[in-house]
C-alpha cells in the first residue's frame, strides 16, 4: 500500500501563506497589485533602455536583461497562487510543480549571475576606464549573458532529473505558496541524500561564488575611489554604483533573512512569508530603485511617457 501511495502522485497541495479564509481576499489583492507593478515597472525599464540611444551601453544592457528576468521570476510563482486563491483550491499538478521548480531555479540563478556581471561591469568602468569600451564590447556582453543562461539551464535541468527519481506520497502537502526545491526534497518519501548534496553544491555555485565576485569587484572599486583626488570624480563614480548596490543589498539581504528565519524557527508558514521578500518584493522594487536613483533612466522614462501621451 505504501508503494502504491508513493507511485501514483498526480497532484500536490500548496498550503499557501495562511489557512485563514478571511485573509485570502487580502492576499489576492495584495499579490495581484505587486504582480502588476512588477511587470509594468520592469517593462517600462526595458522599453526605456531600448528606445533611448544614450542608454545603449553595457550597464543598461545588463539592466534590461535583469528586468526581463524579474518579470519572469515573479510570473513563475504568483499567477498560480492567485488562481488557487480565486478558485479556493490548493492543488498543483505533478508536472506543474516540476515546471515551477525548473523555472524558479533558472530565474533565481540568473538574478544572481546578472548582479555579478553588473558588478564586474562597474569594476571595469571605474578601475579601468580607458579599457572599458574595448573590454565591455557588445559581443563580450552578449557572451556573458549567454553563458549565464547556459549554466543555469543545465543546473536547473539536473535538479529536475534528480527530482523525477524521488517518490512522493499521495496528498503530499507543500508548506509554501509555490513549489520550492528545498521544500520538495523535505516532503519526499524516498531517499534524498543525492538531492541534498547537489542542492548544497548548486547553492555554493549559484549564490556563494557570485556573492564573492560582487564583494571582490566592490573592494577593488573602493580601493580605486580612495586613490582618486577629485571629489567630483569620486561622487560620479560611486553614484553609478548606488542603484546596483541597493539592489544587491536587497536581494542578498532578504535571501539571507529567509535562510536565517528557516533555521531559527521551525514554522514553515513564517519561512514562506519571509520568502515573499526576495521572490516578490525585490523584483517589484528594482525598477523604482533604478529609476529614482538614476538620472538617465528617469530621463528616458520621461521621454517614453511623453511620446506615449502625445501619440494619437
Amino acid at each position: 500500500m505504501e508503494t502504491e501511495n508513493q507511485t501514483k502522485v498526480s497532484e500536490f497541495l500548496l498550503m499557501g501563506l495562511s489557512d485563514n479564509p478571511e485573509l485570502q481576499p487580502l492576499f489576492f489583492g495584495l499579490f495581484l497589485s505587486m504582480d502588476l507593478i512588477t511587470v509594468l515597472g520592469n517593462l517600462f525599464i526595458i522599453l526605456a533602455v531600448s528606445s533611448d540611444p544614450h542608454l545603449h551601453t553595457p550597464m543598461y544592457f545588463f539592466l534590461s536583461n535583469l528586468s526581463f528576468v524579474d518579470i519572469c521570476f515573479i510570473t513563475t510563482t504568483v499567477p498560480k497562487m492567485l488562481v488557487n486563491i480565486q478558485t479556493q483550491s490548493k492543488g498543483i499538478s505533478y508536472i506543474g510543480c516540476l515546471t515551477q521548480v525548473y523555472f524558479f531555479i533558472i530565474f533565481a540563478g540568473l538574478d544572481n549571475f546578472l548582479l555579478t556581471v553588473m558588478a564586474y561591469d562597474r569594476f571595469v568602468a571605474i578601475c579601468h576606464p580607458l579599457q572599458y569600451t574595448v573590454v565591455m564590447n557588445p559581443r563580450f556582453c552578449g557572451l556573458l549573458v549567454l553563458i549565464c543562461w547556459v549554466i543555469i539551464f543545465w543546473v536547473s535541468l539536473l535538479h529536475i532529473l534528480l527530482m523525477k527519481r524521488l517518490k512522493f506520497c499521495i496528498g503530499t502537502e507543500i508548506p509554501h505558496f509555490f513549489c520550492e526545491l528545498a521544500q520538495m526534497i523535505k516532503v519526499a518519501c524516498s531517499d534524498t541524500l543525492i538531492n541534498n548534496i547537489i542542492l548544497y553544491v548548486a547553492t555554493t555555485l549559484l549564490v556563494v561564488f557570485p556573492l564573492i565576485g560582487i564583494l571582490f569587484s566592490y573592494s577593488q572599486i573602493v580601493s580605486s575611489l580612495i586613490t582618486m583626488t577629485s571629489a567630483g570624480g569620486k561622487y560620479k563614480a560611486f553614484s553609478t554604483c548606488g542603484s546596483h548596490l541597493s539592489v544587491v543589498s536587497l536581494f542578498y539581504g532578504t535571501a539571507l533573512g529567509v535562510y536565517l528565519s528557516s533555521t531559527v524557527t521551525h514554522s514553515s508558514q513564517r519561512s514562506s512569508i519571509a520568502s515573499v521578500m526576495y521572490t516578490v518584493v525585490t523584483p517589484m522594487l528594482n525598477p523604482f530603485i533604478y529609476s529614482l536613483r538614476n538620472k538617465d533612466v528617469k530621463g528616458a522614462l520621461g521621454k517614453l511617457l511623453c511620446r506615449a501621451i502625445s501619440s494619437p
